[in-house]
């Protein structure tokens, strides 16, 4: 099937030849390993932000940043912010944010500091993979 070279004409998906209409944009994103690692090492720290708040702890603080920068990381790999706020940045940022924590322990349960262990170590390797510092063949 011969589809029309230019953009704003009538193309069609190659799923099941759904016709698009003029104007509207077919947005895609890739599925890769570090975009998944990304999303994990984001939504636990989400996930451990919520649980810290939910709890009787004295950094609460902290809980309130690592929900911001965990949310702000998760919406920076769909939507595009201005230039300087990206998701390496906001990753640097709850990186820092994950080491306080586990730093300033508050009471709680163990597993709280597991999760947080695991979100810091998912969200490690984004960094490093994604300022170069380390290649994993397959992963970026």
């Amino acid at each position: 099937m011969d589809l029309p070279s230019s953009l704003g004409q009538v193309a069609a998906t190659a799923g099941d030849n759904e016709v698009l209409r003029k104007g509207t944009t077919m947005v895609t994103v890739t599925l890769s390993w570090l975009l998944i690692i990304t999303i994990l090492a984001a939504a636990l720290a989400l996930f451990d932000g919520i649980a810290r708040m939910r709890g009787r702890r004295s950094n609460s603080i902290l809980a309130i940043a690592e929900l911001l920068f965990a949310l702000l990381m998760l919406l920076s790999l769909f939507f595009a912010f201005p230039a300087p706020l990206g998701t390496l940045l906001f990753a640097i940022v709850l990186e820092v944010i994950l080491l306080l924590i586990l730093l300033i322990r508050g009471t709680g349960a163990r597993g709280a500091s597991t999760v947080t262990i695991i979100a810091l170590i998912l969200n490690s390797i984004v960094v490093l993979i994604a300022l170069g510092w380390l290649t994993i063949p397959g992963l970026s």
